[in-house]
């Protein structure tokens, strides 16, 4: 009984090792950056073009939230969201996609603009702030990038989807688009004032997504968001809105609907 045992724990490790391995691209690679402004190191995951390395092109960058489950199933917490698949398979329309990993326990401080008097958070600048001064000065110098606004875009779900239509508002000269996926607009219900007390670009373009199994606010928040910029006079071709009938909030919903987000952020 004892070796049968040995055996069973042995085969549960090997399946575990192979189940487990490592999906990211061969174009994926990581590095590892301090943030000053949140006292800490980050992980950034770095996505290429397949042809990047056999041409002198210069490419749009999008900067993506959670990097723990873009790329890779075994990082990820219930799933990737398969970027790397999708983006290999295109041939023309690439981009550099830039992952920065979330803080683990300090992920709501840091995807959060505002303060939450249960949750905590509102560390939302300082993030910004590190990818604006910090990363993407990186980015820039080590890999051939647009740098202008208009070429790069801040794309995330959930908190992630909060914090990247903040950055829109807020700094509209570093990110021109935002993907905008089952934002948490409850959180921080003082980003609708900043919408109501900003002047928004019409260079800004937002993707926003939404599932109807997200719970009973996240739709009815989202269409007050778009009407609210409905009456700011942002125009139609500059947003796009999804809500689709049965969309849960995970990253198979999120990985779903990647490919269309991006096609329109680059139409």
């Amino acid at each position: 009984m004892k070796l049968k045992h040995l055996y069973l724990l042995i085969l549960a490790f090997i399946l575990n090792k192979v189940t487990a391995q490592s999906t990211a691209s061969k174009q994926v690679t990581r590095f590892i950056i301090a943030a000053p402004q949140l006292d800490t190191l980050k992980t950034i995951w770095v996505y290429l073009p397949k042809n990047y390395q056999n041409s002198e092109k210069s490419y749009p960058v999008i900067y993506m939230h959670d990097a723990q489950n873009l790329f890779d199933a075994e990082t990820s917490y219930i799933g990737e969201w398969e970027v790397d698949e999708y983006m290999d398979t295109l041939t023309d329309k690439q981009s550099i996609i830039i992952g920065i990993e979330h803080g683990n326990a300090k992920r709501i401080d840091e995807l959060t603009p505002y303060m939450h008097e249960k949750y905590g958070g509102g560390k939302g600048d300082a993030y910004l702030t590190f990818i604006k001064n910090t990363v993407k000065p990186h980015i820039d110098v080590i890999y051939r990038t647009k740098p202008e606004a208009k070429n790069t875009t801040i794309f995330g779900s959930s908190l992630g989807g909060l914090i990247s239509f903040y950055a829109l508002l807020k700094y509209p000269k570093t990110f021109g688009k935002a993907g905008v996926f089952s934002p948490a607009f409850w959180i921080n219900p003082e980003i609708y004032d900043l919408v109501k007390t900003t002047e928004i670009p019409e260079t800004s373009k937002f993707y926003f997504l939404a599932g109807t199994d997200e719970g009973e606010t996240m739709i009815p928040k989202l269409e007050e968001m778009i009407a609210l910029l409905k009456s700011k006079k942002v125009k139609e071709n500059q947003f796009e809105t999804h809500s689709i009938e049965g969309g849960q909030h995970n990253e198979k919903f999120w990985s779903t609907h990647f490919s269309n987000a991006y096609q329109w952020l680059y139409n």
